[in-house]
Parts: structure tokens; C-alpha cells; sequence
């Protein structure tokens, strides 16, 4: 660690075939003021085409063309066209994956639809929905609700133990790819495996894998390692602005029987009729996952949207997802390593995993009492990262636009936050609303 030294990231920077694409986000301002900007795994950044192209739809298609422009730009087909762009992030087909509402709901969606598969192919026995003590609470909270509704249970196990917890009595697993808190990343196509041959199906969030790591949710290859549901947000890797439209995937074998069998899922909205303007009093889904739609597309945050998922599809000029990857495990690699070695002995602990197959875009750093102080502090000084409690400091790393000067300048001003013990300042630990 010793040879390395702030000119040799430069020059890595200077040799970064990922470089070109920093130029697609308007990160001026923060340049500007010496910000380095760690948080994209909780909100991705602005792109710079993004400004221009809300201003077309506020101005044109919509100030302009008024009403018009539901036909004549094309806003009717907003969800799936976007869909199609963002099922080339995740290993699925087009036609397969819509974008609509929130994460959350869109989980009630496929838990609704995954509980049904399960209560009409297994036995009363087979109730449970398996999830990851430390998953999204978000998810936990709808999982738990939806299946009280319907006679199911939830039962949370840590990580460690899902190999175990998944039995005959499993109906549903449900898991976020990359953990929220530590970034450690399970074996989408070894779990969904596991629960297949248990007889269970498998639902996965990709909050916080969508644009971040490789993900085939059509599978490896071998048998039963397509995932069954998935779903996502847009405002994360993804680029899409605070609170972005989400997306929702079904596998074809199961959209196809729910066409057989006339399945609507419970959010019956008008907008997932068969003939939506029809207008008729009797609902009839829309074929394949277009029955997962629900209300009217927001068009605005869509229109951004599609302007962030673009930032991602610039990647394929560049080696696309693999080289995404590479970058990623460098710059996560280079902080971790950085860590260390400046910050050894103030209590920090890496809970973030070492091995590459383990970890997503994102490395945490535990702290018993400091965490929260610490963050504050370091933002402070221009290095935007976030905290999660109880005890995490978290830091994303985007490879579209972070550079590895950024990971060498943000470690250095993290050592001078513990060395000069500032963080214990009482104005640091004054909680904000949003952490």
C-alpha cells in the first residue's frame, strides 16, 4: 500500500475506458466545490441530458401538443418501451418487464401473484415466505401484511442460514440481490436453484443491483435457475431522480398461464385492462406482464427516467455491464484496501464482504457509537456518503462516474475526520430527518 500514491489513481483514471461516460452527468457544481459524491446507491445523479428532455415534454408535448401527445409522443407506451431498455440491464427478454408505481408496490403486486401460484399448486402445509432478517424493511413490511391477508406467514432468517430455512414448508423466497446496509450479494441463480428444487418460487428486489451488477434474471443456463418475479427502482444506479417510477418482471411461463387463466393481480387499475378505453364495467387483464399495470403513467418522472436508464445503455459502447463490474470491484477494492490502511484503530470495521463474488456496488463501514457523527462530519468535508442505522456508514460506487481520485481523496478526508477526532463535534450528531 505504500506505493500507492493519489498520481498512480490519476493515472488509472487517465487509462479508464468507463472515463467518457462521466461527461453524461451534470456534475459541475460538485467538481466545483471539491465534492465527491458516494451516494448513488441511495440517489444516482443527475444526467445531463435530463434537463432538456423534461423541458421538451413540459414545452412541447405537453404546453404544445396538449392531449395530443399521448398518441403523437408516445406517452401511452412509456412503461413498456422503458421496460424494454432496463430488461437489457437485467437479463431479461423484451415484452417482459414494465415500469409502474413504487418498489413497494409493485412487491405486493408479485407477492399477491406468487401467493396464488403457490395456494393452487401446493399443499396447506407450504405457507411460508422465507426472507433475510436484515432485508429492506420496506419489503418486509409488505410481505408480512400481504401475507396475513391470504393465511400465509413470514419467517426471517439470516443469510447464513437460508440453505437450511428453505424446506417443504416454503411457498415464496424473497430477497434483495445486494443488501441494503452491507452490500454483500447473494448467488441469484444458486438460491433460486435451491428454491426450486424446495418446490418454492423466488421474488427478487433489485434495488440495489439494477445498473449496479451483472443480473440474468432469465438465468445461468442450467435448469431452474430462471427467477420467477422480480422487482426494482429507477432513482438508484438506475439515475432516474428522487423518487423515479419502479419496474416489475414476471417470468413468460407464468404471465402465459395467468393469460390461460384469466389471473388479475390486486391492483385491478384501469390502465391494465385488456381495452383500456373501452371503458367497459367488467375488468379483463392485459396480456402478459401489461396485467401488472396499474394507473396512469407519470409522465414527467418517466421522461426523466428513460434519460437515466440511457446513461446506463451508454456503457455498451464501453464493454457494457462486464466492464461496469471490473470497475466496480476496483474502486470498492481500492477504498476497502485505502481503509486500512489510513484508518486503522478508530474502530472502523468492513462489514462489506471481501470476495468479489459476495459484494455489490457498495462498501460499509461499522462503527459502534460513531457511525452517524462520523458521516456527518465527513460530509462536511465534501465526501457525500450516507449512514443507515444502527451503526453503518455507507458508500456507493457508481463506475459511470466515480473516478479512483475520488476513492483516494474521500479515504484521505475519512482519515482526517478520525484523526482529528472533529466528528465528535456536538453539531455532528444532531439527527436529520433523512440520514
Amino acid at each position: 500500500m505504500d506505493e500507492l500514491t493519489r498520481a498512480i489513481c490519476a493515472a488509472r483514471d487517465a487509462a479508464d475506458p468507463l472515463a467518457p461516460l462521466r461527461a453524461h452527468f451534470d456534475l459541475d457544481a460538485a467538481d466545483a466545490r471539491g465534492e465527491i459524491y458516494l451516494d448513488g446507491n441511495s440517489l444516482g445523479p443527475l444526467p445531463r441530458a435530463t434537463g432538456e428532455r423534461v423541458w421538451q415534454v413540459l414545452h412541447d408535448e405537453w404546453g404544445r401538443d396538449l392531449i395530443r401527445s399521448w398518441n403523437t409522443a408516445g406517452w401511452i407506451t412509456l412503461s413498456q418501451r422503458i421496460g424494454d431498455k432496463i430488461a437489457r440491464l437485467v437479463g431479461a427478454g423484451p415484452g417482459e418487464l414494465v415500469v409502474a408505481d413504487s418498489t413497494s408496490v409493485n412487491l405486493y403486486k408479485v407477492l399477491a401473484a406468487a401467493m396464488s401460484l403457490a395456494a393452487a399448486a401446493a399443499p396447506a402445509t407450504r405457507r411460508t415466505i422465507v426472507s433475510e432478517r436484515t432485508n429492506f424493511p420496506t419489503d418486509l413490511y409488505i410481505a408480512d401484511t400481504a401475507a396475513k391477508e391470504r393465511g400465509f406467514s413470514l419467517a426471517l432468517v439470516d443469510a447464513d442460514d437460508l440453505p437450511t430455512a428453505i424446506n417443504d414448508t416454503t411457498a415464496i423466497v424473497m430477497l434483495t440481490h445486494v443488501n441494503y446496509r452491507t452490500g454483500r450479494m447473494h448467488d441469484m441463480a444458486a438460491v433460486t436453484k435451491a428454491a426450486h428444487a424446495a418446490g418454492a418460487l423466488v421474488v427478487w428486489d433489485l434495488a440495489h443491483s439494477a445498473g449496479a451488477v451483472p443480473v440474468s434474471l432469465s438465468g445461468d443456463g442450467t435448469p431452474g435457475s430462471a427467477a420467477d418475479f422480480a422487482v426494482g427502482c429507477g432513482y438508484k444506479y438506475l439515475n432516474g431522480g428522487p423518487g423515479a417510477p419502479a419496474f416489475v418482471w414476471v417470468h413468460p411461463a407464468h404471465t402465459a398461464r395467468m393469460d390461460a387463466e384469466g389471473w388479475r393481480q390486486p391492483l385491478a387499475g384501469w390502465l391494465g385492462h385488456a381495452a383500456p378505453f373501452a371503458f367497459t364495467t367488467d375488468y379483463q387483464p392485459g396480456a402478459g406482464i401489461t396485467r401488472f399495470i396499474c394507473g396512469t403513467p407519470p409522465v414527467l418522472s418517466l421522461a426523466a427516467l428513460e434519460c437515466g436508464v440511457n446513461t446506463m445503455l451508454a456503457a455498451e459502447s464501453f464493454g457494457g455491464m462486464a466492464a461496469v463490474r471490473q470497475k466496480s470491484l476496483a474502486l470498492t477494492d481500492l477504498f476497502l484496501a485505502l481503509v486500512a490502511f489510513r484508518c486503522a484503530g478508530y474502530g472502523l470495521t468492513p462489514v462489506t464482504p471481501d470476495e468479489h463474488a459476495r459484494r455489490g456496488s457498495q462498501a460499509s463501514l461499522a462503527h459502534p457509537t460513531g457511525g452517524y457523527p462520523m458521516m456527518q462530519a465527513l460530509i462536511a468535508r465534501g465526501v457525500i456518503g450516507d449512514f443507515r442505522a444502527p451503526d453503518i456508514l455507507r458508500f456507493g460506487f457508481t463506475p459511470l462516474y466515480t473516478r479512483y481520485v475520488d476513492v483516494w481523496d474521500a479515504v484521505d478526508r475519512l482519515a482526517q475526520v478520525l484523526e482529528s477526532g472533529e466528528w465528535r463535534e456536538a453539531r455532528f450528531a444532531v439527527r436529520a430527518a433523512v440520514t
